[in-house]
């Protein structure tokens, strides 16, 4: 009996347990029963493990705000790449509406490259005066021997002579002997290729002034900026441009315009339908368009 007693191992009692308390080091407490006293322990634990899982709980909504602004922020974005897209495509489809008779140029009308040189004038004027000093020395010899100053048979053959010469001025009678064109031809000529030109030049021009409004293309072609159009630019603005072409010069400028702003205008096409596909792949259907039809 007596050794079955010192084997038994000793009691602990439970109300003598440490208990640890939020905040204070743990020390012993009065005693309770043994339910009481875990009581606290319990409540510790599940006080500690809610405290644990707050902060788990705040990153989750941290996260869902930021998303939200990234959303957000991306749509904001998207709506204002949108309206700058359907803004840009508006002006290059406007310069196309207004640009368009470009495309009517006649290169071969505008260049003249039938026209009559000076060096060419200037011998059928040389050709003409002869022809006229020849005629009026045959008609001073006719008329001399009507006084009696020469004799008559000289007289007669001045008269002879100058029918032929008139003869040989004779449009029909001159292209037998010779297939250069007279100093009037040259002439005629110059002056019909002269209002084709401008006749040309107006139907281009119509009541708006197709320089003017090709001049806003500039940002596709630098070289319609050249001061060397800055007459013309002004002559069309005042819708007076196809009246002063009264020189194959100024006709030749305006041509080299034309042709420049012909490349001008290729390129402001390329970039609409550029900005058209673009618009179909991010799905802006009604960005995409077509060009206006020609008025």
């Amino acid at each position: 009996m007596a050794e079955n007693q010192s084997k038994a191992p000793p009691a602990t009692d439970p109300v003598q347990a440490p208990v640890l308390r939020p905040g204070r080091a743990a020390d012993p407490v009065p005693a309770t029963s043994a339910t009481d006293a875990q009581a606290p322990a319990t409540s510790i634990a599940s006080s500690g493990e809610a405290d644990v899982a707050e902060p788990d709980q705040e990153p989750e909504l941290a996260g869902d705000s930021g998303t939200e602004g990234d959303h957000h922020e991306e749509s904001h974005n998207g709506k204002a790449e949108r309206v700058m897209a359907e803004s840009r495509q508006r002006n290059l489809r406007l310069m196309l509406r207004q640009c368009d008779r470009v495309l009517l140029m006649d290169f071969d009308l505008l260049a003249m490259n039938d026209w009559p040189d000076n060096y060419t004038l200037a011998e059928a004027r040389r050709a003409r005066d002869l022809w006229l000093f020849a005629a009026l020395i045959a008609a001073v010899v006719f008329l001399s021997g009507l006084t009696g100053f020469v004799p008559a048979w000289l007289a007669g053959g001045g008269f002879g002579a100058f029918v032929i010469i008139l003869l040989l001025g004779i449009p029909v009678v001159r292209q037998i002997y010779t297939s250069r064109p007279s100093y009037l031809d040259l002439v005629v000529t110059r002056q019909r290729m002269l209002r084709e030109a401008r006749r040309h030049a107006a139907h281009l021009e119509g009541s708006d002034g197709l320089v003017w409004q090709c001049a806003q293309m500039s940002d596709f072609n630098p070289a319609l900026k050249n001061s060397r159009f800055s007459h013309l630019l002004r002559l069309s603005e005042s819708r007076v441009l196809p009246r002063q072409l009264t020189r194959r010069e100024h006709v030749r400028l305006y041509l080299i315009y034309l042709l420049e702003a012909e490349k001008a205008y290729s390129r402001v096409q390329k970039a609409f339908f550029e900005g058209n596909q673009t618009a179909i792949d991010h799905g802006w259907q009604d960005v995409a368009a077509v060009p206006e039809p020609r008025t």
